[in-house]
């Protein structure tokens, strides 16, 4: 087969029983050369046994075991080593799936335009409970962002808007950006993304979904105990970030504080919420100051963002009947709203 090679990194650990429809999700994509890496993190089910018949089935299949177990970031970096011979990289965990023809469309928008290194679209959520998704929809067009216009709305966000399995980079920017920072234990994703927007542009695949994301107890988006760590998880991978490549953005000290401003309005929003749900005896009191003092500690001035003064206004009124006063009615159906349209937003338009 001929065109561009892209090198698949599959970080396995106690998904044996996903992997082979994840790997096969890779092999049947066509126009690409795909070249499949298990990285094995010492899995105690079946992963070796059914990684063997995988490769006896496929020579594009390749597999590696570790003798100990390294984490996810960890078995991931050891599969970039292995990518470099290939053009692009992907890293998909093996309890996902690419849809069909998601590498052709994805490789085909760097060939077109090289100073892109980093293309997503969006990736179908599957809970386990239920049948895979019908993949639908057409490829509706490309939007193509100059990375410094990406990294600022992430700034201004606060957010990362990649599940991560809909992901395909050039693999020279992905050298250029180095390995996954270990720091960044449940956003290393976000931190890395935000370090190739540093050397390349961005784009985003709109009108189909790139990849299925599979949701269950042991996935990323249902292992964040709480909202504090996903706060402080994201300050890690942002504070990383221009702690390291600062000198490759324009205006670095700017989008630092954006993003420190939208993680304080964040906290103190919850904060509010938690007031509002009269959550303020116990264990709901120190969340709320614990709330508070990473508003102020991410962002020294938050007094002045009208979140603070909103959660001011609450406290005053008193927990519980806040959330009945007419104002922060509106306010709440207000970000409810806010918050759907962002969803709807970040699955059509990447952002």
């Amino acid at each position: 087969m001929t065109g561009p090679s892209v090198g698949v990194i599959v970080p396995c650990y106690r998904y044996a029983h996903w992997l082979e429809g994840c790997v096969a999700s890779v092999l049947d994509q066509r126009e690409v050369q795909v070249r499949v890496l298990v990285v094995d993190d010492c899995s105690p089910d079946d992963t070796p046994e059914v990684a063997a018949r995988l490769m006896q089935r496929d020579g594009r299949v390749e597999y590696v075991r570790h003798e100990e177990n390294q984490g996810l970031i960890g078995t991931i970096n050891h599969g970039l080593g292995w990518a470099r011979a290939t053009d692009y990289t992907v890293v998909l965990s093996s309890d996902d799936q690419l849809v069909p023809d998601s590498l052709s469309r994805a490789v085909s928008v760097m060939e077109t335009h090289p100073n892109v290194g980093l293309v997503y679209g969006w990736a179908q959520y599957a809970p386990i409970e239920r049948p895979l998704p019908m993949v639908e929809g057409s490829w509706r067009g490309t939007k193509v962002w100059r990375g410094e216009d990406w990294i600022g709305m992430r700034c201004r966000s606060g957010y990362n808007c990649i599940s991560s399995p809909e992901v395909v980079v050039r693999t020279a920017a992905h050298s250029e950006a180095g390995l996954y920072d270990p720091a960044c234990t449940h956003t290393s994703d976000l931190n890395m993304w935000l370090r190739i927007a540093a050397v390349v542009d961005v784009a985003h695949i709109r009108g189909i979904p790139q990849a299925i994301y599979r949701i269950h107890s042991g996935s990323m988006l249902r292992t964040d105990p709480s909202p504090l760590l996903s706060l402080r998880e994201r300050r890690i991978a942002f504070d990383s970030f221009f702690s390291h490549c600062a000198s490759r953005v324009a205006d670095a000290d700017r989008l630092a504080r954006l993003a420190s401003r939208a993680l304080a309005r964040q906290a103190l929003w919850r904060a509010s919420r938690l007031v509002d749900r009269g959550m303020t005896a116990g264990a709901g009191d120190s969340a709320v100051s614990e709330l508070i003092a990473f508003a102020f500690d991410v962002d020294p001035d938050a007094r002045r963002l009208r979140e603070w003064w909103g959660l001011q206004a609450r406290r005053r009124i008193g927990a519980g009947r806040s959330g009945w006063f007419p104002p922060f009615l509106a306010t709440g159906a207000a970000h409810r709203l806010r918050s759907n349209v962002a969803m709807q937003r970040m699955r059509t338009r990447g952002i």
